[in-house]
Formats: structure tokens, C-alpha cells, sequence
């Protein structure tokens, strides 16, 4: 029967089908989706750039039609095989079963799209030269060295050269590795190819750099999971009969909501930084392509609620109509996706109404701005801890999907008949509500400005918020709630109890090495160039708070852990091993207040502050900050420890008493028993003795 559209796909009948086959999928589905999808992204890029303005003729230096429409063209393919890989190894770790054929298809897909992106990606770098250069592809020798140059010297060209060795990689690992773990590897080599795409997509040095790429991250990584993980089930469609369908769907159901919610928000971020009023949005081409894409957005999300609530519960039963209804939303949702894709590419082409060019040699722009990208603050006081505000949609949306799932693992553990300590639940909330007040707070607001401030969001990250997530037993209570899965694919608890038992997992949580991270790496990354780089790039940044909260969960952990741990100390050796770390901990503190020369000082130094102390004087307030708070957590942890070690003691006595009870003091009498026979030995040995 053929499509009503005429697209000349054709439906399986019911005598074409194999047996637990799904009724109604399009033969020709593989072939026919892509072009849908390429022709969608297409329409809607060529329309965008005339409407941007991108497609017009420049007054100066104009790069040629060839350069105008073919870059953002290879742009297009550049997100959309990032998508491909990216969707075809998050099916692969997360939704297959490695023995089954579609595991397989899976990552030949990811690692297809990988090459696909190698050479998007240098069709990208070479237009961008001509775009940025002004100069006329030649073979000779002045051409190359100018695009040696732009690789080697220039961020731009750096950036794209990042892209394209890390998508050659993933395509390498991709053939190459198949076990599930070892797949791993290829998706941090994917997401690593990812990072670059997002610091390219707003000027370095212009106003909200950092959060523009928090922003650009979360979308490019969202989309990836969501259209790759549409276009992944379409690739499968052949290797799934109807109750393997409906499984596939449902767990990229939610992968595609996650992704969604990703996807809204950055959205929204990204378009807050570049439009400042509604004239700016209802009044310009760039708006006018914004509004387009919003419209996309809600009727994607329209299409995944719908399926997700009245076509996917019903595939292993489905008739040939209702089969037929979730393929044809499936092709909706992918021209939807590529309609998407081709304004996303058109925007990154077109004007927007605030500028987003860096500084220039201005004399009103400011030391600050010329270092951060951003005016001075005013003063720091105490009301800034209440006003002071600059959000990181990462952490954000890290922080709140944290907390919603740890509440749902409760509600079903509640549901179930199970109870949970509301004490753990309330450590949880307040631990994550205070990491999104030092992520997105006054904290990250000032820290690049005063190290006291940087210092004291260090001390919350490794001692405050890790005592209370760690006493909230989160891998506690996902073991118990999320269930085992039985298909022979890897879930969360599949990979999490992967996790706990790997050799690496075995050192790094072992108290010694935990104690010795945790302490250690205060020296390693205030005297290395690792401070200069988590202070002055995005990136870097990301990673102190990543580094810092690993550090100080594990050394709590070893401490006073409820979840599972290979191996805890005694508690006697817990409170000397506490006592030491802290003791290191001060002595860090005292030298970095007898520091007599500045860290980073043409950073913290080259501000131009006119307000708080001065830089070494602040450098010398963030020593006494470590040397101070690092003792509050620290004699809270003693007190933990203190009462676990009593609340042991006690458990132990507790055993023992109900097994003399179950016993009778069975082994009270014979202890009694073997005195006596020993007593009587001895007496009959005296009387013996004075016999002779």
C-alpha cells in the first residue's frame, strides 16, 4: 500500500511481514528519512539566511555566494552526523543489549556519522579561512601557510582543528571498540569533539561569554541525544519486532523528554544574550528566525507527548493503523527536527540585535572588562549575598534534575510500602540548593574578582556540600528503587554497579588515597598553572567545581558513608585519619597567609579595583578562610564519626544480646563450663601434688 503522500514508500502487508515484526513499518524507511530530514533543514536554511540577512552581499569583503550559502550548509551537516554520533553511542550504552544485532548497528551508525562529521567539519574549517581571510583558494604556497597560520595561531582555527582530530577518533574507536566499557572511551572522544563547536559560538571577551557557552553546550549535547536518538531508532527499525520497539522507544521516550527540557532552557539563554527587547525579537530577521524556531520546538514537543503517551504503550499490541500512526509521527518529528536544524544553522550566520563582538581598544573599557569580558561589580557587601546573582544553566539543570529524580526514587520507594528517612531527603535538597547558591550565586559572581570569595566557594565545595550528599546514601537508594534490567542491556543500575566494582573505583575510594586527593591537591592546583587556567577560561572553571566535589565526596565518604565502599578504617583509624588530613589542610591555610607574593597576579593584580581589600591582603583573607571554615566541617565530621562509632558499639552489643536470647546464653554456660572443668583440672592437680 503506498504512503497517501505518494512519497513512493511502501507499507509491509501482513503477509509480507515476519513474525513479531511491527505492522506498517516503511520498507524504505532508512532512505526516505534522511532525505526528509536533509530536505527539511535545507528549505528552512536557505529561507532563514535570506531572512537573516546572512545571504546578502557584503559591502566589504564579501566571501562569494559559493562561501555565503556553503558554510552554513557544512555547518548544517556538521551538527546534524554530530547528533548521528553521539545518539548512536548513548543508544548503545544506554538502551541495547550488546548481544542483540541492533547493538551492533548502533555504533557502525555513531561511527559512520563520526566520519560523516570529519569531513563536515573540515569543509567547515577551510570555509571559514576563505570567510574570515578574504582570500581566494589557491594551490600555492602562500595559501597554505595562511591556513597553516589560522590552525596553528588562531582560536577559531584551533577550535576547528580540535573538531575535526577528536571526529576522527571517535570514527576510529567507533569501528574498533565493542565492548560495552571500552565504548565508554568513544563517547567521552564524541563529547570532547562537541566542546569546541559551543566556544566558538559567541565571541570571547564579549559580555556573557561563559554563559553563552554553559548555554551553547547544554543545546548542542540535548539535540544530539534527541535527533540522534530519533534518527538511531529509524536506523534499527529493521533489527526490532513490536515488544522490542516499544521497549526501545520508552527509554529513548525519556532521553528524548530529558533532552527537551535541555534543549527549552539553553534555548532561552541563548536567545536572552543575543535579544534584549521585543523589538529586537518582533522587529528583526534574526527574531523572526527565533520565533520560527520556538514554533519547531513546541511542535516537537507537542509530537513527543503524544507519543509518549498514547503510541508507545500500545506497540507490542498494535494494529496495522496504529503501527502505521507511530512511523508517521516519527517522519513528522524528523522534518520538524530538520526544519529545527536549518534555522539553528542559519542563526549562527545572521546579525544579531545586540552585538556579540569582543572589547576593543577602547579607553572606556576597563581592566576587568578587558580580562573577564565583563564590567566590574560593585563593592562586595553584605547584601550581595542576597542580590548577587550569575546563573550557570549547567548547574542548573544538573542541580534540579538531581534533586527531581532523588525525590522520585522516594516517592516509589513510599509507593512500594518502603521507608526512606526524611532526614536523608532534607540533606540532599539543602546540599543541592547550596551547590546551586555557590555555582550560580554571589559566589560565582565575585570569585573571579576576589580569591577570598573563590577560596570560601572552595571550601563549601569540598567540605560543606559533600558531608551533606554523602549522609543522603543517593547510590543507596537508586539501588533500591531503579530496577535491574533483564535484556541484557546496561541501565543506570547496571552502570553504576559496573561503577562501584571496577579496580579504579577499588583505589580512589580507598581511605588513604581518598585522604590523600583531597589533600593533596590543594598544593597541586594553587602552585601549578591549573589555578591560571580554571580562573581564566570557562572550561577550566567547570572543572575546579567538577574536581572539588569528587575530592571532598570521597574523603567524606571513607569517613562517615552510608553507600557501599569496597573498604572503611576502623572508626579509631577514621577520627586519626581525619585529624591528620585537617592538620594538612590548616598548614595550607597558615602558608597561604604568610605568602608574600601574589597567585596569578595579572589577574587578581591587573583588576583595578577601587573597592574591598587589596589583592595580596584578599589572597592573605582567603589562607585564613581555609585554615578557618576547613575546621567547622572538620569537627562536625569528628562528631559523626563519634556517634557511629557509639551507635556501633551498640549495634554489636544489641546482636549479641538476641542471640543470647535466641541461644539461652548457650555460650555463656559453656564458657561457664570450660572455668569450671579448668578449676576442677587444677584442683585435682593440687590434691595430686600434695599426695606425692
Amino acid at each position: 500500500m503506498p504512503l497517501p503522500s505518494g512519497g513512493g514508500i511502501l507499507l509491509l502487508t501482513e503477509a509480507q511481514q515476519t513474525p513479531g515484526s511491527l505492522i506498517g513499518v516503511p520498507r524504505y524507511l532508512r532512505v526516505f528519512a534522511p532525505a526528509l530530514l536533509a530536505a527539511a533543514a535545507l528549505a528552512a536554511l536557505f529561507i532563514a539566511l535570506v531572512v537573516g540577512g546572512a545571504a546578502a552581499e557584503r559591502e566589504v569583503l564579501d566571501p562569494g555566494a559559493f562561501v555565503r550559502f556553503g558554510l552554513p550548509t557544512a555547518r548544517l551537516f556538521v551538527d546534524l552526523s554530530a547528533a548521528g554520533m553521539i545518539g548512536g553511542l548513548g543508544f548503545a550504552l544506554w538502551v541495547l543489549a550488546r548481544k542483540k544485532g541492533e547493538y551492533a548497528t548502533a555504533l557502525d551508525f555513531a561511527a559512520g556519522s563520526a566520519g560523516v562529521l570529519t569531513v563536515a567539519s573540515l569543509a567547515t574549517l577551510l570555509l571559514t579561512f576563505i570567510d574570515v581571510s578574504g582570500l581566494t583558494p589557491t594551490a600555492d604556497e602562500q595559501f597554505g601557510a595562511a591556513l597553516a597560520q589560522f590552525v596553528t595561531d588562531i582560536e577559531l582555527g584551533q577550535l576547528w582543528l580540535l573538531v575535526i582530530l577528536f571526529a576522527a577518533l571517535t570514527t576510529v574507536l567507533g569501528y574498533a571498540l565493542r565492548d560495552q566499557r571500552a565504548v565508554l572511551i568513544t563517547l567521552v572522544s564524541a563529547v570532547v569533539a562537541i566542546i569546541p563547536l559551543a566556544q566558538q559560538g559567541h565571541a570571547a571577551g564579549a559580555s556573557g561569554h561563559n554563559q553563552a557557552v554553559s548555554a551553547l553546550t547544554v543545546h548542542l549535547l540535548a539535540v544530539a541525544v534527541w535527533l540522534g536518538g530519533l534518527f538511531t531508532v529509524i536506523v534499527l527499525q529493521k533489527k526490532l519486532d513490536r515488544a522490542r520497539l516499544k521497549v526501545v522507544a520508552e527509554r529513548y521516550s525519556t532521553l528524548a523528554l530529558l533532552a527537551f527540557v535541555g534543549v527549552a532552557s539553553s534555548g532561552l539563554v541563548s536567545a536572552s544574550l543575543r535579544i534584549a527587547t521585543p523589538q529586537d525579537l518582533f522587529g528583526t530577521g534574526y527574531g523572526a528566525i527565533v520565533l520560527a524556531k520556538v514554533v519547531a520546538l513546541i511542535a516537537l514537543g507537542i509530537l513527543g507527548a503524544l507519543q509518549r503517551r498514547r503510541l508507545i504503550s500500545g506497540l507490542d499490541r498494535a494494529g496495522e493503523k496504529a503501527a502505521r500512526l507511530f512511523w508517521y509521527f516519527v517522519l513528522l518529528e524528523l522534518a520538524f527536527m530538520g526544519l529545527a536544524s536549518g534555522l539553528a544553522a542559519a542563526l549562527g550566520r545572521s546579525e544579531t540585535p545586540v552585538v556579540q563582538t569582543p572589547l576593543t581598544g577602547s579607553t572606556e573599557v576597563t581592566p576587568a572588562e578587558w580580562l573577564t569580558g565583563e564590567p566590574l561589580p560593585p563593592e562586595f557587601t553584605v547584601n550581595s549575598i542576597f542580590t548577587a546573582w550569575r546563573f550557570d544553566l549547567t548547574w542548573v539543570l544538573i542541580i534540579a534534575f538531581a534533586i527531581f529524580f532523588y525525590i522520585a526514587g522516594v516517592v516509589r520507594l513510599a509507593r512500594r510500602g518502603d521507608r526512606w528517612p526524611v532526614y536523608r531527603t532534607i540533606l540532599w535538597v539543602s546540599g543541592m540548593l547550596l551547590l546551586f547558591y555557590v555555582t550560580n550565586g554571589p559566589f560565582n559572581a565575585y570569585e573571579q574578582y576576589l580569591f577570598s570569595v573563590h577560596m570560601l566557594s572552595h571550601m563549601l565545595l569540598t567540605m560543606g556540600i559533600p558531608m551533606l550528599l554523602v549522609l543522603a546514601a543517593p547510590v543507596t537508594l537508586l539501588l533500591r528503587t531503579v530496577e535491574k534490567r533483564r535484556d541484557g542491556s546496561w541501565g543506570t543500575r547496571e552502570w553504576v554497579m559496573w561503577a562501584l566494582h571496577t579496580p579504579y573505583a577499588k583505589f580512589i575510594t580507598h581511605p588513604i588515597v581518598a585522604a590523600v586527593i583531597f589533600a593533596g591537591s590543594l598544593w597541586v592546583f594553587y602552585y601549578t598553572p591549573l589555578l591560571r587556567w580554571a580562573t581564566t577560561t570557562h572550561l577550566g572553571h567547570q572543572w575546579m567545581i567538577v574536581h572539588f566535589l569528587i575530592s571532598g565526596y570521597l574523603f567524606t565518604l571513607s569517613l562517615v558513608g552510608i553507600d557501599p565502599v569496597p573498604y572503611r578504617f576502623p572508626f579509631p583509624l577514621r577520627l586519626v585519619t581525619l585529624l591528620a588530613t585537617m592538620g594538612f589542610h590548616a598548614f595550607f591555610g597558615v602558608t597561604m597567609m604568610s605568602n608574600t607574593s601574589l597567585l596569578v597576579a595579572d589577574w587578581y593584580g591587573a583588576m583595578g579595583r577601587t573597592w574591598g581589600l587589596a589583592p595580596l591582603a584578599d589572597q592573605s583573607l582567603g589562607g585564613s578562610i581555609a585554615w578557618a571554615v576547613g575546621e567547622l566541617p572538620t569537627i562536625a565530621l569528628a562528631i559523626i564519626v563519634s556517634v557511629e562509632w557509639s551507635r556501633s558499639d551498640e549495634k554489636k552489643a544489641k546482636r549479641r544480646d538476641r542471640h543470647a536470647d535466641r541461644t539461652g546464653d548457650q555460650e555463656l554456660r559453656e564458657y561457664n563450663e570450660m572455668l569450671e572443668r579448668i578449676a576442677a583440672r587444677d584442683a585435682a592437680r593440687e590434691a595430686a601434688q600434695k599426695q606425692s
